[in-house]
């Protein structure tokens, strides 16, 4: 694999709204899916101004099933990815279906969408290259590792819900980290 991904930048509009920081201040690698079903869409849902700072929410960097990298927020930025970690993280997000469009229905909460060979590799290269440019790098995670709250659900109120699911069950967790060094955290770490 190159050491080198090809990463077509492609920022969000609001990017010089998000806080600055140092790369040393990060340690930690948020694992997403996006929960669309493309990368389109999920440039869509990026670009939604959700707070009053003019910001919302959005990985760093976006890998389609194809394995194409985009990316959103430079590293020097805080995205708004995951509650509680973001201003240690960068936010990786996996175009994949997840448990679209039907996340909170507690009858529809599968996620069996495989992740592509080309959206692995991709990773891959993507996480060996922020490690030689981000040497505090040492953590990796799941969203649903760090947001483990629960919600009522769309269908059933009195049924609670896992907020997070991603990156998922088909995420393959033993291959990442045999080949990415980086320890996988887990929550209050």
């Amino acid at each position: 694999m190159d050491a080198r991904p090809p990463i077509s930048p492609w920022p969000l509009p609001y990017v010089p709204l998000l806080t600055e920081r140092s790369l040393a201040d990060i340690d930690l690698v948020v694992m997403h899916c996006t929960e669309l079903p493309d990368m389109a869409i999920a440039r869509e849902y990026g670009e939604r101004v959700l707070y009053d700072a003019g910001t919302g929410n959005s990985g760093h960097y976006y890998i389609d099933r194809d394995g194409r990298l985009h990316e959103f927020v430079p590293p020097e930025r805080m995205a708004h990815h995951t509650r509680g970690y973001n201003p240690r993280s960068i936010g990786i997000e996996i175009v994949n279906t997840g448990r679209y469009p039907h996340w909170y229905d507690s009858r529809h909460q599968a996620m069996e969408e495989p992740y592509t060979p080309e959206q692995i590799d991709s990773l891959l290269v993507l996480l060996a290259a922020l490690r030689e440019r981000i040497p505090s790098l040492a953590f990796i995670a799941g969203h649903e590792d760090l947001d483990t709250a629960t919600v009522p659900s769309s269908d059933n109120p009195g049924v609670q819900i896992s907020r997070k699911l991603d990156p998922g069950p088909m995420f393959p967790w033993a291959r990442v980290l045999e080949a990415c060094g980086l320890r996988r955290l887990r929550p209050n770490e």
